[in-house]
């Protein structure tokens, strides 16, 4: 074996995430022996998973991994106090487990958020001396503050010097874009124990299976601009429907169809019924299973999230997925999400919240010529599989863990010849 891994995670299959059991079983696969230590499933809706129940300890096989599950207090609403007692009991859980097994395994994985996972590997490494690394998807306190939920202001100043410590204690640290990594070295973590991971798509739903009628969605004989994903206030999907509606004035053709589900989802009905425009048709979400087929039929897909500075040094993962389908992509985020699409050639980049900007863009990408457009979907796919593929960041995550286990290993080497 490569060695004993333990997955330390909050949330884990059934529940959706970037880094679950297709990722745990390619580990496996190379040659490390690795258990999950994760929640009762409960994200996004707050309630127990069917066929799970909220016990002290659980555990069951998925295929080959065997996974523990631990208590928390289920909770994913817009209550601050539901959400600390999700995070906090989860916390506890996982810091007496570490404490009681951890040894048994040579380092710890730790995917982040929330950073009290990494909290309880980085306190228990005290007692039990093992290294962990820390997988940091989202940048906290940043995000928790930017969450709008009541009292986050005041825990922010709490989070930021605990983040710290946490990537200051932590034998390595991955981030999921450049800006990120610099993040996260400014807040403490060492240079020479950081790297940078970029996230994949799933690449078997984004090949086209013919399981969705893409005729219902009438494409035929318009130009048509895509959005598919959640329908939350991050995205700011007023921007599209506006900058489409005027878009539409000009180019006739143009048509965007926002597919998804979130809490603006009325909001973004009654816009759309206040413009009286007929250049925007919002779809209820399709299965993962189905989208495929949908961003296929597309002409040009479409990233937006709102002007924040958090969103300027992270990758969505909706960038990656439009890559691997090959298609143009007119993005509307700053920092380093455009710069993943310009520099590949893959699309076009504007100002996030300028409806102007992307009216203007949609009317030029409308009026470029079909071989263009060809081309900008080519690269974009080229320089995902070289980039950004599943099996390039499971090459540079497999680095990551074997220069722990050898920098533990040589530590236990060096130990062993001073007691000599």
């Amino acid at each position: 074996m490569a060695g004993r891994i333990l997955y330390l995670s909050q949330w884990f299959d059934p529940e959706v995430m970037v880094k679950g059991l297709k990722f745990v079983r390619h580990l496996q696969a190379s040659g490390y022996e690795i258990e999950v230590a994760t929640g009762v499933p409960n994200y996004p809706s707050g309630k127990i998973a069917p066929g799970y129940r909220l016990k002290p300890y659980q555990s069951e096989m998925m295929g080959d991994v065997l996974v523990h599950r631990l208590f928390l207090f289920p909770s994913h609403d817009q209550s601050s106090l539901g959400r600390a007692l999700n995070y906090g009991s989860f916390f506890l859980s996982a810091l007496l487990f570490c404490l009681l097994r951890a040894r048994r395994f040579d380092a710890v994985y730790v995917y982040h958020p929330p950073i009290t996972v990494g909290l309880a590997a980085a306190l228990s490494g005290f007692v039990t001396r093992r290294p962990f690394l820390i997988d940091v998807q989202d940048l906290w306190p940043d995000s928790v503050s930017a969450s709008g939920m009541a009292g986050t202001g005041h825990l922010a100043r709490i989070l930021g010097p605990l983040c710290s410590f946490v990537y200051l204690r932590a034998a390595h640290v991955i981030g999921q874009s450049h800006a990120m990594t610099e993040c996260l070295i400014q807040r403490g973590a060492s240079r020479d124990r950081t790297s940078t991971i970029f996230n994949w798509a799933d690449e078997d739903a984004a090949k086209p299976g013919g399981r969705y009628e893409v005729n219902a969605l009438k494409f035929a004989n318009r130009f048509n601009f895509v959005f598919g994903g959640n329908l939350g206030r991050a995205q700011g999907l007023e921007v599209l429907i506006r900058a489409a509606h005027e878009a539409a004035l000009e180019v006739p053709e143009i048509q965007l169809t926002i597919i998804g589900e979130g809490v603006e989802r009325n909001r973004l009905e009654e816009l759309i019924h206040e413009l009286g425009t007929d250049a925007v048709k919002l779809l209820p979400g399709v299965p993962q299973s189905h989208i495929g087929d949908v961003f296929a039929a597309a002409d040009v897909l479409v990233i937006h999230l709102i002007d924040n500075p958090l969103f300027a040094i992270t990758v969505p993962s909706k960038t990656q997925f439009y890559m691997a389908m090959g298609k143009p992509i007119l993005v509307g985020v700053r920092g380093e999400a455009a710069a993943v699409v310009t520099r590949a050639g893959a699309g076009v980049a504007v100002p996030p919240d300028d409806v102007g900007e992307m009216s203007a863009a949609m009317v030029r990408m409308a009026r470029t010529p079909r071989n263009e457009l060809r081309t900008m979907g080519d690269q974009a796919k080229q320089v995902y599989i070289a980039q950004y593929s599943f099996d390039r960041a499971m090459d540079a995550t497999r680095a990551c863990i074997h220069k722990v286990l050898a920098s533990a290993a040589s530590s236990v080497g060096r130990s062993g010849t001073n007691r000599l």
